[in-house]
């Protein structure tokens, strides 16, 4: 029997079609903690660790918190697939609508602990997404799709967002890797 550690993020990546994806899609329906993504011929089956988890859900709790405060609508739709059909499939590990429920979120985010990359851009290109954010190794990027091609940004460029406090929210992060607590009881009260 072979046991995985589930503190390590598993990568299964796999060559292949649309149709090969689809049905290594409906294979794991109903399977909780994986994660399938389709870009150019690449299948990608993600489990992500314990590490993974803890960052992505802080993050996700902090932007919530902080869209919740300041009255700015929004949708969290969390790791949910994004499609195009035929053409590009993924799931960040936190997404946002602003302003409106859409088919495919403003803002996604993503959490690299042991592998992964801004190659994951291209991903988010072809779906339309407005905004994806990169957390890895303490530093968070953040990137604006500009006429057709995402751009390094410094402050998000999304209603509402553009007003968030990077240095708090990255300080905020940190934090969590020691208590997680203290971080969101300092996150509000700078808010």
């Amino acid at each position: 029997m072979l046991l995985l550690d589930k503190t390590d993020d598993q990568r299964i990546v796999h060559h292949g079609t649309w149709e090969q994806f689809k049905w290594i899609q409906k294979g794991f329906d109903g399977s909780p903690g994986v994660r399938l993504s389709y870009y150019k011929d690449t299948i990608e089956v993600f489990m992500p660790g314990r590490e993974h988890e803890i960052f992505s859900r802080l993050i996700g709790y902090l932007v919530t918190t902080f869209l919740t405060e300041k009255g700015i609508f929004f949708q969290p739709t969390g790791a949910m697939t994004q499609e195009k059909e035929g053409v590009v499939s993924a799931q960040a590990d936190e997404s946002y609508c602003i302003e409106s429920a859409k088919p495919i979120p403003d803002l996604s985010i993503e959490v690299i602990v042991t592998s992964g990359s801004v190659g994951k851009l291209e991903r988010y290109k072809a779906l339309g997404v407005l905004e994806v954010w990169f957390w890895e190794d303490g530093v968070l990027k953040l990137y604006h799709l500009q006429a057709g091609n995402y751009e390094r940004i410094d402050r998000s460029q999304l209603p509402g967002l553009n007003d968030l406090d990077l240095t708090l929210l990255r300080r905020c992060i940190s934090m969590a890797e020691t208590d997680a607590g203290a971080a969101i009881r300092a996150f509000r009260q700078a808010l």
